[in-house]
């Protein structure tokens, strides 16, 4: 087997094996596990009904920031994992996109309100870029930093579910600066602040800490079929 097979074959059983730690957590979430979630529309791809309370469905993409657009050019782009891990990594682009690339089609609920559903991404399961640099047994949290200045907290049990990704392309596209590119975080299950534009570090941490929304009254948990909007 090619030296590129041995790798992606490694870190698949990474994966699986970091799933496995937190696979009672991860089946225990409220968007997996919950028997009574609020919303309308028909079921989404994990039984929810596809839109969250108090949301409206919306054909454009609103751009949301904190005010700045880093352009971050993919010859000088990375990203390092770090804290609670057996060994550090930085990854350049040529390096995530070498690793499994993923095609996905999911949702994107934003606490204003609005929802753009159906949208088709492609790019690299978080849990695979998490677990080369294996987590350690204490690593129960993970802080995602941006370019921006950007933070924000995640449960790894969030984290490790296959639809959470770090993105490239969207629907067919590049994926715009004005959303993040050249990559960004998305988390189906969770409010869309929960995913990062221009993300750069992954910490691992053994404690929870709250990121920049969540310092300013906004949820940790962020869980749309519940109304999980604020603290």
């Amino acid at each position: 087997m090619p030296d590129d097979d041995d790798k992606l074959a490694r870190i698949i059983e990474a994966r699986l094996k970091l799933r496995e730690r937190f696979l009672d957590k991860i089946e225990a979430t409220p968007s997996l596990a919950d028997g009574a979630p609020m919303g309308s529309g028909p079921t989404n791809r994990h039984g929810m009904p596809q839109l969250p309370p108090d949301q409206y469905e919306t054909k454009k993409w609103p751009v949301l920031d904190l005010g700045m657009k880093p352009q971050v050019p993919t010859s000088r782009w990375s990203l390092t994992v770090d804290g609670e891990v057996a060994r550090a990594v930085t990854l350049a682009w040529n390096e995530l996109l070498a690793l499994e690339q993923l095609e996905d089609v999911s949702d994107f609920h934003c606490v204003t309100k609005w929802s753009k559903l159906n949208m088709r991404w492609r790019g690299v399961r978080l849990a695979d870029v998490l677990a080369l640099a294996e987590p350690t047994d204490g690593a129960r949290f993970l802080m995602c930093h941006a370019h921006d200045g950007y933070t924000v907290n995640l449960p790894i049990e969030e984290a490790l579910k296959p639809d959470v990704l770090l993105v490239h392309t969207v629907d067919g596209e590049p994926l715009a600066v004005e959303h993040g590119g050249p990559c960004r975080v998305i988390t189906p299950q969770l409010y869309a602040w929960k995913g990062a534009k221009w993300v750069k570090r992954i910490e691992l941490m053994g404690d929870d800490r709250l990121g920049f929304w969540e310092e300013r009254g906004y949820s940790s948990t962020a869980y749309p079929w519940r109304n999980d909007r604020y603290s």
